[in-house]
């Protein structure tokens, strides 16, 4: 498996990620659920709802490629988002990793996340899902598919998905560019965000 696979349309690379099995600093576990993301309004995907639709910048730079590299951010300041970007090499396009359930490193991800926290809600979320796997914003960029890098994903076959809308976004609210496994319950909670518009008045 390489990051060749991930040559496509965002919401192609978000279907061959879910099922994918992400490993980092001793923990692994199976993507169950994801977000696809585009880019620029003049770009093959445009996307308002995506980081790079402005266009390039110092932050958003490994969006554009190439395929299989790791993008972090801060949401809210605060909680550190892994993304993995894909399509062509200099095109934005990227997928968030939403939330994995833990395979192998149960108590090593515990251990990040809280004795409290609940099996299934270790990796739920974006945030969590990189507090528990040790991801910081120093892997940006790094190769996913690099044998030697920290944090490695290996493309298995695809799980079933069901589609949706994302969460939390303003623009571009009603794609059903979020994708999970049916009834696995480390998928995490769908929440329209307030700024959004009425429900089927956004693309």
């Amino acid at each position: 498996m390489s990051a060749e696979q991930l040559l496509v349309d965002p919401v192609e690379a978000a279907h061959r990620l879910l099922g994918a099995t992400i490993t980092a600093r001793g923990v692994s576990g199976t993507i169950v659920e994801v977000e696809a993301y585009g880019g620029v309004p003049d770009g093959p995907w445009p996307d308002a709802a995506a980081h790079s639709y402005r266009g390039l910048s110092g932050r958003n730079g490994v969006m554009f490629g190439p395929p299989g590299r790791l993008y972090t951010y801060r949401s809210h300041g605060i909680h550190v988002c892994a993304n993995v970007a894909c399509g062509p090499d200099g095109t934005a396009a990227a997928v968030l990793l939403r939330a994995c359930a833990i395979d192998n490193g149960l108590e090593v991800a515990r251990a990040r996340r809280g004795e409290l926290v609940r099996t299934a809600a270790l990796a739920r979320g974006p945030g969590n899902l990189c507090s528990a796997l040790g991801i910081t914003m120093d892997d940006n960029g790094i190769d996913l598919f690099d044998p030697d890098s920290p944090v490695q994903i290996r493309l298995n076959d695809p799980l079933p998905a069901v589609a949706g809308p994302r969460v939390g976004v303003s623009q571009a609210a009603d794609r059903p560019w979020r994708l999970w496994v049916a009834d696995r319950p480390e998928v995490s909670a769908y929440r329209r965000s307030p700024r959004a518009p009425v429900l089927g008045a956004s693309d």
